[in-house]
């Protein structure tokens, strides 16, 4: 249950909030995403393996990008329009 606290300056707070929390266990550590998906792209380069995206695949990154800024700036959400 989460506590109700009621602020009163005049005594003590009752409710001591850290024993509700729980250590949250450190995450793995991720490799760079550009540099991997960098290494993919030259071994489809210089050893002919296959290379899941292509220009329209990368064209749509840039578009998610770009609407992503544009709802940011009018502070509203915005349409995404498929290519």
């Amino acid at each position: 249950n989460t506590p109700k606290p009621v602020w009163n300056p005049e005594i003590v707070q009752p409710i001591n909030f850290y024993e509700g929390w729980a250590r949250v266990p450190d995450q793995e550590q991720y490799d760079n995403a550009f540099k991997i998906q960098w290494e993919l792209f030259l071994k489809h380069v210089a050893k002919n393996e296959p290379f899941p995206w292509d220009l329209k695949e990368g064209a749509k990154g840039v578009h998610l990008a770009e609407k992503g800024l544009e709802s940011w700036k009018k502070r509203r959400w915005v349409d995404v329009p498929e290519l």
